[in-house]
């Protein structure tokens, strides 16, 4: 997969020239080529941090909010994980913003330091005698601002590569932020061998736990990779044909560079890619947010076996989508990214399909919270928090199944696992062929114009489309079960 990546980054921008070529040498020169992939590599990995800042925690964020204050509920759960995908929403408009009238270097190195101070402020929140549940909601808000610089990232790439490059570019940036997220957890995983004790620098009042370990650890990759930013990432803007093109961005004017015409943007295409996307990630939305819940209510699975095989199931789909993010790059030459685009969808819809349950086979009941023969209402958040609760001292996982307080439990009949597993690796296909060609598309319809501010807002509707669609299918899921879900 390395030696395809780096195939595709080395492709001579004309195809019947080569590096040393003189032809080449008008265009680019050795010099600027691999100045301009340098500081493209490091925004592939300040993608890689972004996602890893999100995921990274998200297996310990209930037991250590439980711990640090006692009055957090299951509602105030959903705000902290929510708040992530608020925060980034926010912000991906105003550093897109910022990216098209001053130096990329000044967003990314603001908003990278913006995640690093809410790690720290993530790692502390046990301090405070009090209200330590909203410490943490603005310490997460914050984590997710930062990572509004995704704008920021995904404008440069589209304004540093020839229309040539872009697929590729592109493909290999979501690669790095599928591999964040399939790290993350991986990354906590490791940390839990520290244990909830821990060691504390009474000094400084810092606690080294399984909690905190893994965003001290995204601080101190914070800090490096703004290292990288100031010493390695140099303004480059080039256009369809690889020529350097004059910006406001550049540092340094040369005389080589020229002024690209700034044409007009189809603004109904813009506002249809935009929907598009939200679309495509409300969809993902909904199955990455029912998998847990639909697991164990299926298939009887205890919380610790919903830890270990969903984990394997999603470390598996992030697997997927980084081998798919790297074929869709060859593919795209061949039949073009809309066809690509078209593919991805049918795909996406047949996995859903799929997942609808049909025949005579029903899911185990779950009986024993039944009482005086009431239904009481359960929350969606109360569902996911019982995967997030460490087993008792006695190991009891409590009674298995789908249950009765779900009343469609009686009458859904079962997802079977290998309708389930076939499901998810065809929504595993066609989720990042999707992610990938929206964004390739996209940047092709912007045009020359500087794409940070339209980058912000696509980054903010797929922000809003992860905080509507949990939103939507707990409600949807709860009470109707996985087969209105699926619609």
């Amino acid at each position: 997969m390395a030696s395809l990546e780096a195939k595709a980054e080395q492709e001579p921008l004309l195809s019947d020239s080569l590096p040393g070529s003189r032809e080449w040498d008008i265009i680019e020169t050795e010099e600027h080529y691999k100045s301009r992939w340098r500081s493209i590599r490091i925004l592939y990995l300040t993608m890689f941090l972004s996602s890893v800042g999100f995921s990274i925690v998200m297996m310990s964020i209930w037991p250590y909010l439980q711990k640090i204050d006692q009055t957090a509920d299951a509602s105030f759960l959903g705000w902290v994980i929510a708040s992530f995908s608020l925060g980034q929403m926010v912000a991906s408009p105003i550093f897109g913003l910022w990216s098209n009238y001053r130096p990329r270097k000044e967003p990314l190195i603001v908003s990278t330091l913006i995640s690093v101070g809410a790690n720290c402020l993530y790692a502390y929140v046990h301090v405070p005698a009090s209200h330590n549940k909203y410490y943490m909601l603005v310490a997460r808000g914050l984590v997710g601002f930062g990572a509004g610089n995704v704008a920021v990232i995904r404008s440069y790439i589209a304004g540093a590569t020839s229309l040539q490059e872009r697929t590729s570019s592109m493909a290999n940036t979501s690669a790095c932020q599928a591999l964040g997220f399939i790290l993350g957890p991986v990354f906590q995983t490791c940390f839990a061998l520290i244990g909830e004790k821990g060691v504390t620098w009474d000094t400084i009042k810092l606690q080294i736990n399984m909690y905190t370990a893994p965003v001290l650890l995204g601080a101190f990759l914070g800090i490096l990779n703004i290292i990288l930013i100031l010493t390695i990432l140099r303004e480059h803007r080039v256009d369809d044909s690889g020529r350097q093109c004059k910006n406001v961005n550049f540092e340094e004017a040369s005389t080589d560079e020229i002024q690209v015409p700034q044409g007009s943007i189809d603004q109904v295409a813009v506002v249809a890619s935009n929907v598009l996307f939200f679309v495509i990630l409300f969809i993902f939305a909904l199955f990455e947010t029912i998998v847990t819940p639909l697991t164990m209510d299926m298939y009887a699975w205890t919380r610790e076996q919903a830890v270990l095989y969903d984990g394997i199931i999603l470390a598996a789909l992030g697997v997927e989508a980084v081998i798919i993010f790297m074929g869709v790059k060859l593919l795209s030459k061949k039949i073009g990214e809309r066809a690509i685009l078209l593919g991805g969808l049918i795909v996406v819809w047949a996995g859903f399909f799929i997942l609808l349950p049909w025949g005579n086979q029903f899911p185990k009941i779950q009986w024993e919270d039944l009482h005086n023969n009431s239904i009481p209402n359960t929350t969606f958040g109360e569902i996911i928090i019982t995967l997030w609760k460490s087993p008792r001292e006695d190991h009891n996982e409590g009674p298995t199944g789908c249950p009765i307080e779900q009343a469609w439990c009686l009458y859904t009949p079962m997802i079977h696992l290998a309708q389930f597993l076939t499901s998810a690796v065809l929504i595993g296909i066609g989720y990042p062929s999707c992610n990938v060609m929206s964004y390739t598309l996209y940047s092709k319809i912007l045009g020359p114009k500087p794409q940070g501010v339209y980058m912000g807002w696509l980054t903010a509707s797929g922000s809003a489309a992860r905080i509507l669609g949990p939103v939507f299918i707990s409600q949807v899921y709860t009470s109707w079960g996985p087969r209105s879900g699926s619609h």
